[in-house]
């Protein structure tokens, strides 16, 4: 039983250094819009990411001061609260941060990725055309047919 253990990646530290790193990596990722870094530290920050962008669209205080103590940063968070003021993510309900994977590293064959953040605004998805019924029009056989044609 694991109930001593708290859930999340650990990304081969311990939870002091992960939390740091991921508050670094955090803090580039927002001065930059994009970092390059491997896939599981790109998949540990994602949710953090998401969860600072949605407090910025909230943008309350409490936000605030909960952003300020997740990136550590206050020039920072001011940044990232006027960008989703301005409608950044207007109308996007989450997927604030895209990863493309690059492949290996040279070095250590380590999985390298990008992590973005998205910027583009939000495409409505096209409507779906409704499936018109064909419904197959039986022609009447002629008059002046024979019985065995109309049978076919």
């Amino acid at each position: 039983m694991r109930h001593y253990k708290k859930s999340g990646m650990k990304l081969g530290t311990d939870a002091s250094h992960t939390k740091a790193m991921k508050k670094s990596l955090c803090q580039a990722l927002f001065a930059n819009d994009r970092i390059k870094t491997t896939l599981p530290r790109a998949k540990a920050i994602r949710g953090d990411v998401d969860r600072i962008v949605t407090w910025a669209k909230r943008g309350d205080l409490h936000s605030r001061r909960l952003a300020i103590a997740k990136l550590g940063d206050k020039e920072l968070v001011r940044e990232v609260f006027e960008k989703a003021a301005q409608g950044m993510w207007e109308g996007r309900n989450g997927g604030y941060t895209r990863i493309m994977k690059l492949g290996p590293r040279k070095g250590d064959n380590a999985e390298v990725a990008i992590i973005e953040i998205v910027t583009e605004p939000v495409a409505a998805k096209a409507p779906k055309a409704e499936a018109t019924k064909v419904t197959k029009v039986e022609e009447a056989p002629a008059e002046d047919q024979p019985a065995e044609e109309k049978a076919e």
